[in-house]
Protein backbone atom coordinates (compact mmCIF):
# COMPACT_ATOMS: atom_id res chain seq x y z
CA UNK A 1 0.00 0.00 0.00
CA UNK A 2 2.81 2.67 0.82
CA UNK A 3 3.75 1.98 -2.99
CA UNK A 4 0.87 3.02 -4.41
CA UNK A 5 0.47 6.16 -1.87
CA UNK A 6 3.86 6.96 -3.21
CA UNK A 7 2.70 6.98 -6.63
CA UNK A 8 -0.81 8.71 -5.62
CA UNK A 9 1.55 11.30 -4.45
CA UNK A 10 3.76 11.32 -7.20
CA UNK A 11 0.67 11.73 -9.48
CA UNK A 12 -0.74 14.69 -7.83
CA UNK A 13 2.97 16.33 -6.93
CA UNK A 14 4.39 15.63 -10.63
CA UNK A 15 5.68 19.02 -12.49
CA UNK A 16 3.14 19.92 -14.85
CA UNK A 17 5.29 21.22 -17.56
CA UNK A 18 8.34 19.01 -17.75
CA UNK A 19 7.79 16.45 -20.50
CA UNK A 20 11.03 14.44 -19.11
CA UNK A 21 9.22 14.94 -15.38
CA UNK A 22 6.22 13.25 -15.99
CA UNK A 23 7.70 10.52 -18.19
CA UNK A 24 10.12 9.57 -15.61
CA UNK A 25 6.84 8.77 -13.06
CA UNK A 26 4.59 7.62 -15.23
CA UNK A 27 7.51 4.58 -16.08
CA UNK A 28 8.10 4.13 -12.24
CA UNK A 29 4.37 3.58 -12.14
CA UNK A 30 3.98 1.59 -14.70
CA UNK A 31 7.12 -0.68 -13.54
CA UNK A 32 5.11 -1.43 -10.59
CA UNK A 33 2.39 -2.92 -13.22
CA UNK A 34 -0.38 -0.90 -11.71
CA UNK A 35 -2.78 -0.28 -14.54
CA UNK A 36 -4.77 2.53 -12.58
CA UNK A 37 -1.27 4.28 -11.88
CA UNK A 38 -0.63 4.29 -15.66
CA UNK A 39 -3.98 5.71 -16.44
CA UNK A 40 -3.83 8.17 -13.96
CA UNK A 41 -0.89 9.69 -15.93
CA UNK A 42 -3.38 10.22 -18.66
CA UNK A 43 -5.93 13.03 -19.36
CA UNK A 44 -9.37 11.70 -20.05
CA UNK A 45 -9.42 12.42 -23.28
CA UNK A 46 -5.83 11.67 -24.25
CA UNK A 47 -4.63 9.87 -27.62
CA UNK A 48 -2.01 6.80 -27.47
CA UNK A 49 -0.77 6.24 -30.77
CA UNK A 50 0.92 2.26 -30.96
CA UNK A 51 3.51 1.05 -33.39
CA UNK A 52 0.64 -0.66 -34.75
CA UNK A 53 -2.96 -0.04 -35.17
CA UNK A 54 -5.56 2.70 -34.66
CA UNK A 55 -4.97 5.24 -32.03
CA UNK A 56 -6.53 5.07 -29.05
CA UNK A 57 -8.38 7.43 -27.23
CA UNK A 58 -9.67 7.88 -23.40
CA UNK A 59 -9.05 5.64 -20.63
CA UNK A 60 -10.90 2.57 -21.72
CA UNK A 61 -9.01 2.57 -25.41
CA UNK A 62 -5.56 3.08 -23.95
CA UNK A 63 -6.25 0.53 -20.95
CA UNK A 64 -6.45 -2.04 -23.92
CA UNK A 65 -2.42 -1.20 -24.96
CA UNK A 66 -1.40 -2.17 -21.54
CA UNK A 67 -3.66 -4.91 -20.22
CA UNK A 68 -1.83 -7.56 -21.62
CA UNK A 69 1.28 -6.43 -21.24
CA UNK A 70 0.97 -5.93 -17.58
CA UNK A 71 -0.73 -9.73 -16.81
CA UNK A 72 1.69 -11.32 -19.60
CA UNK A 73 5.03 -9.64 -18.07
CA UNK A 74 4.95 -9.20 -14.28
CA UNK A 75 8.19 -6.95 -14.45
CA UNK A 76 9.23 -4.27 -16.49
CA UNK A 77 12.50 -1.39 -16.36
CA UNK A 78 12.96 1.42 -18.40
CA UNK A 79 15.89 4.04 -19.01
CA UNK A 80 15.58 7.28 -20.73
CA UNK A 81 18.68 7.04 -22.74
CA UNK A 82 17.98 10.65 -24.68
CA UNK A 83 15.53 13.56 -24.93
CA UNK A 84 14.65 15.92 -27.34
CA UNK A 85 12.50 18.78 -26.03
CA UNK A 86 10.47 21.50 -26.45
CA UNK A 87 7.99 22.90 -23.81
CA UNK A 88 5.07 20.82 -23.51
CA UNK A 89 6.42 18.28 -25.82
CA UNK A 90 9.51 15.70 -26.64
CA UNK A 91 10.84 12.88 -27.96
CA UNK A 92 11.90 10.58 -25.39
CA UNK A 93 14.39 7.65 -26.53
CA UNK A 94 14.25 4.64 -23.90
CA UNK A 95 15.32 0.98 -23.57
CA UNK A 96 13.45 -1.39 -21.58
CA UNK A 97 13.09 -4.64 -20.15
CA UNK A 98 10.16 -6.63 -19.66
CA UNK A 99 10.59 -10.03 -17.11
CA UNK A 100 8.02 -12.93 -17.70
CA UNK A 101 6.18 -15.39 -15.90
CA UNK A 102 9.10 -17.53 -16.18
CA UNK A 103 11.68 -15.34 -15.05
CA UNK A 104 13.21 -14.59 -18.38
CA UNK A 105 13.96 -10.96 -19.92
CA UNK A 106 12.91 -9.46 -23.40
CA UNK A 107 14.62 -6.38 -24.02
CA UNK A 108 13.74 -3.93 -26.31
CA UNK A 109 13.74 0.35 -27.16
CA UNK A 110 11.73 2.77 -28.97
CA UNK A 111 10.68 6.51 -28.82
CA UNK A 112 7.79 8.14 -27.21
CA UNK A 113 6.57 11.32 -28.62
CA UNK A 114 4.83 12.59 -25.76
CA UNK A 115 2.68 16.14 -25.46
CA UNK A 116 1.91 17.45 -21.61
CA UNK A 117 -0.86 19.56 -20.06
CA UNK A 118 -0.91 19.62 -16.48
CA UNK A 119 1.33 17.27 -15.71
CA UNK A 120 -0.32 14.25 -17.61
CA UNK A 121 0.19 12.81 -21.02
CA UNK A 122 -2.34 14.76 -23.56
CA UNK A 123 -0.68 12.69 -26.34
CA UNK A 124 1.82 9.68 -26.86
CA UNK A 125 3.39 8.06 -30.16
CA UNK A 126 5.15 5.32 -29.84
CA UNK A 127 7.33 4.17 -31.37
CA UNK A 128 9.04 0.53 -31.14
CA UNK A 129 9.07 -2.71 -32.69
CA UNK A 130 6.70 -5.70 -30.80
CA UNK A 131 8.31 -8.13 -32.51
CA UNK A 132 11.42 -7.35 -30.43
CA UNK A 133 10.09 -8.32 -27.17
CA UNK A 134 10.12 -11.74 -27.96
CA UNK A 135 13.70 -12.16 -28.00
CA UNK A 136 15.69 -12.88 -24.71
CA UNK A 137 17.91 -9.85 -23.04
CA UNK A 138 21.63 -10.79 -22.47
Amino acid sequence: MEERTGIVRAVNDRPTDNPRAVAEAYWAAECTRDLDAVLAFYHSDAEVRPPSGPPLRGHAEIATFYADEIRDYPGLEVTIVNEVASGAEAALEWEAVLTDHEGGRHAFRGVNIVRVRDGKFERVHAYFDPTTVDETAE
